[in-house]
């Protein structure tokens, strides 16, 4: 049985960026494996690893794993999400424009295509967040940061934080919603994400619009590398709550 394990930001600079952040583990009987099992083999194996693993979610095949004692499988995929700094969806249905709802991009993004995506002619109220990159953190100089994400499970995350939502403001007439994050070195200014959210009435929008940037931050596997004049480091984030 192999399995597949993947590191991301300060965890694969723990391990070493081994093969580019990723490993195979094997097993002799696939009956006996579970999520606890290689938690335990990788704590071991990468004692680095240890101080961190309290504060790491798990996912298996792009899904949170809250449950340690989850069986794995021949040819899963198993990642090791460290706090989050919290950043292609399909097109648009039945709109003529082509911008996505949900993106995970290296691409400067395009406020305005966001939030023309998201607009419809019953929205009264139309409110666009952009997260953007500062020139201070914790009484330290930014010079730029870098981010990265586990992509594929960023993008069907920002789906899911969409979604829930739009499921939450059901009966409020939140119409629609966009959400991008970009990718990649960002200098002071740049927008690295962007929320745009339509609704009938202003305070549904506003708030609407408040709870999905919250939960892009708890739940997105994004994080971020700061660089300052004396060098670059990780920044600290939160345990993802999915």
């Amino acid at each position: 049985m192999r399995v597949t394990v993947r590191f991301f930001a300060v965890l694969r600079d723990l391990v070493g960026d081994v093969a580019g952040g990723e490993v195979v583990e094997e097993f002799p009987d696939a009956g006996t494996v579970s999520v606890s099992t290689l938690r335990d083999r990788l704590r071991d194996a990468y004692p680095a690893l240890r101080p961190h693993l309290g504060r790491v979610a798990i996912a298996v095949n792009e899904e949170y794993s809250p449950d340690l004692t989850q069986p794995l499988h021949d040819g899963d995929t198993v990642a090791l999400i460290p706090p989050i700094s919290g950043g292609v969806g399909g097109a648009l249905e039945g709109r003529a424009n082509e911008t996505p709802r949900y993106l995970v991009t290296h691409e400067v993004l395009n406020v305005a295509a966001i939030r023309d995506a998201v607009t419809t002619p019953a929205s009264g109220a139309v409110v666009v967040f952009e997260g953007v990159v500062r020139n201070h953190h914790e009484g330290r100089d930014v010079l730029r940061l870098e981010y990265e994400a586990y992509e594929s499970m960023a993008e069907r995350e920002l789906r899911r934080v969409g979604e829930e939502t739009l499921a939450a403001y059901a009966t409020r007439e939140v119409h629609d919603i966009a959400i991008h994050h970009r990718l990649g070195a960002l200098v002071v200014g740049d927008a690295s994400l962007v929320v745009a959210v339509s609704a009938a009435h202003r305070a549904d929008a506003f708030a609407a619009a408040l709870r999905t940037v919250d939960r892009v931050k708890e739940t997105v596997p994004v994080w971020k590398k700061e660089w300052a004049p004396d060098g670059s480091h990780w920044q600290e984030g939160i345990t993802p709550r999915p």
